[in-house]
């Protein structure tokens, strides 16, 4: 399939240059993009600023009936198409997920599954939307990507959430039945740092005119509608700024130039984009010019919650197969499970598992009730769920043994169960850099964690501020912190009767005390580390990363003990969910007492002077003795604007 034409018109301008952006301008972009205020209730917010809020999370919200039949009514037949429809053998060995598999999916409505029925979707709420997401994944985890990228954060939430009538009745539809969206922000030189980007939108009459290349476009290779973020140049009539289009992806000046292949999910369709003179129509723009990050951030408040269902899933497998293998394995004598060292990893996935699914249930809901904002929940449960599917399926590997690091094929070819535990390891990888990497959410966290300290104080540390801004800042948080900080000494977390409607056969009442005793604690810290770095705070990721982490156990453990309080109150298994959510209590609690202790004591001075030395080569020595099997080729391709000279790999599925 040859490059497309370029189209005779031109833009009005020509496109700039890649932005050259100063630390201080991107930090101020990332700022404009972010939700400036707190309109709702925030659980995650008040557990860091102290305040343990069981009221906003128990009694655990619960979905409506209508909301639970249509659900339930989907997944019996999501379940029927995945088990008999569905070869994930073959979609790991072909990397590539059959057409015909997109097209039953396609008929089943699973494309629309949070679309309004109106529009022709089947109006699930974002409960079942993620139960099914786990359910297709489990099948295959390709096809819980496919899904999840349409529908998450392609074209049918940020249309839900921003954009017009017109365009809602005009794309809506499509996306529900028969169009896959993709959403492309990322460029091979701009990542996790917007404010770089280069790909332009340069007004043209009733339309833009787009120039650029996008980089992991997820299923860019096939599909049919594009989310795009451009930027726009500022001019008469133009504010300007990072901007959202929807484009049709056989526009003319489009080209899916290359589709990429990766260590895990084989099966994606995730490719390279290039924009040559693109014309988008002026109505295609979702939202006003410059609202583009705010637009994404947003969607991703709850897009974001499709990553732990997944992680949800593999959970569920990992501890399916260490249950039956580890019975069915004998070593000395006896089962492997009765040996103290694996039986301590099945009890960390069983727990763990429970976890995540209370983590996941509960923000979900949260998400469907919109009672509260859940920025941090969402975050929370994303940055939580990856590093702990991670652990449990690299534990899952180690119980295996040398079964864990062969591949099924193998295993099938020699006589035995096709067990694809290092595919499960390969696959998950991913979700520590998906939706925004490990790093980049706990500063994401870390602001909104501290955004009530910055909103009274932040003028005293801002070197940018005159002297009487500062004073007045003094002022303002002299005000907040004697009310506030009185507050952290004592409260319920030191009564031995509180929460005591959580004391049955096995006890979690002490465990929310010690989460409501941490909360404190952890605000303390928080506040200790504002005072002693003050405007170096931004640049102690370190310390920033511990406290959210802190965070997230704390966010965890409330959880657990919330949905085990459910389940026993729905006669629904409930002594062994209060099991469950003791086990994990216990074991959360100790990484929270290690995450407390590595607060102050740690090598975070002594790594950054290593890394200095590392980056000027005063190491280079300790490198000696290796061969360097990289290929040739700049570290970044290139990005020019102009004219594709590839092939055109985009294959919309028909």
């Amino acid at each position: 399939m040859s490059a497309p034409t370029t189209p005779s018109s031109s833009p009005a301008t020509p496109p700039p240059s890649r932005p050259a952006v100063s630390e201080r301008e991107a930090r101020e972009v990332a700022e404009a993009a972010r939700e400036q205020h707190w309109r709702k209730p925030s659980f995650a917010k008040e557990l860091f600023l102290g305040r343990f809020r069981l009221d906003l999370i128990h009694p655990h919200p619960l979905p409506a009936d209508d909301a639970v039949q249509r659900g339930e009514a989907f997944l019996a037949k999501l379940r029927d198409f995945v088990e008999t429809r569905v070869d994930a053998a073959r979609i790991e060995r072909e990397a590539r997920i059959p057409d015909e598999v997109i097209d039953g999916l396609k008929e089943l409505g699973a494309l629309g599954m949070k679309i309004d029925p109106k529009y022709g979707g089947l109006g699930l709420t974002q409960m079942y939307y993620n139960k099914a997401l786990a359910l297709a994944g489990s099948a295959s985890p390709a096809i819980g990507v496919l899904l999840s990228a349409h529908q998450s954060i392609g074209v049918p939430q940020p249309l839900k959430m921003f954009g017009t009538q017109e365009q809602k009745e005009t794309f809506l539809p499509r996306c529900a039945r028969t169009d896959i969206s993709a959403f492309l922000l990322t460029e091979p030189d701009v990542g996790s740092d917007p404010a770089r980007l280069a790909t332009t939108a340069v007004p043209d009459g009733d339309d833009y005119v787009l120039d650029g290349v996008k980089l992991w476009t997820t299923n860019g290779v096939v599909a049919d509608l594009l989310v795009v973020m451009a930027r726009v140049p500022r001019g008469e009539g133009h504010k300007g700024g990072i901007t959202a289009f929807v484009v049709e992806a056989d526009s003319p000046g489009i080209t899916v130039e290359n589709r990429n292949a990766f260590m895990g999910l084989r099966g994606i369709e995730n490719g390279v984009t290039r924009f040559h003179r693109v014309r988008v129509p002026a109505a295609h723009r979702i939202g006003e010019e410059g609202q583009g990050l705010k637009i994404a951030l947003t969607t991703l408040n709850t897009g974001r919650l499709s990553l732990p269902a997944s992680c949800v899933a593999a959970g569920k497998w990992c501890l399916k197969i260490a249950r039956e293998w580890s019975a069915a394995r004998e070593q000395w004598g006896k089962p492997v499970a009765e040996h103290e060292a694996v039986g301590a990893k099945i009890s960390f996935i069983a727990a763990t598992t429970f976890a995540l699914e209370a983590v996941t249930d509960l923000a979900s809901q949260m998400a469907d009730e919109d009672r509260n904002d859940i920025r941090i929940e969402g975050a929370l449960a994303k940055l939580y769920a990856s590093e702990m599917a991670w652990k449990m399926a690299d534990e899952l590997v180690q119980i295996r043994g040398g079964r864990g690091f062969e591949t099924a094929e193998s295993l099938r070819a020699r006589g035995e169960r096709a067990v694809p535990a290092e595919q499960l390891l390969r696959d998950l990888r991913i979700n520590r850099i998906f939706e925004g990497s490990t790093e980049i959410m706990h500063l994401l966290i870390a602001r909104e964690a501290v955004d009530a300290h910055l909103s009274v104080a932040g003028d005293l540390i801002d070197p940018g501020k005159s002297l009487s801004d500062k004073a007045r800042a003094g002022a303002n948080a002299g005000v907040f912190y004697a009310k506030w900080l009185p507050k952290l000494v004592a409260g319920p977390g030191q009564l031995p009767t509180s929460y005591a409607q959580f004391r049955h056969e096995v006890d979690l009442s002490p465990h929310l005390r010690y989460i409501e005793r941490t909360a404190r604690k952890l605000a303390r810290s928080t506040f200790y580390g504002m005072s002693r770095w003050q405007g170096r705070m931004e640049s102690k990721q370190g310390f920033l990363g511990r406290i959210v982490d802190i965070g997230a156990e704390l966010f965890a453990m409330s959880a657990a003990c919330v949905r085990a309080e459910l389940l026993r109150a729905q006669g629904r298994n409930g002594r062994e969910a209060y099991q469950l959510a003791d086990a994990f209590c216990h074991q959360s609690r100790l990484r929270v007492e290690e995450l407390f202790g590595r607060l102050w004591n740690n090598t975070d001075d002594m790594d950054r002077t290593v890394v200095k030395g590392v980056l000027s080569g005063t190491y280079a020595w300790l490198e000696d003795g290796v061969i360097d099997a990289s290929g040739d080729g700049p570290w970044i391709a290139d990005t020019t604007p102009g004219p594709s000279t590839k092939e055109n790999v985009h294959r919309p599925i028909r």
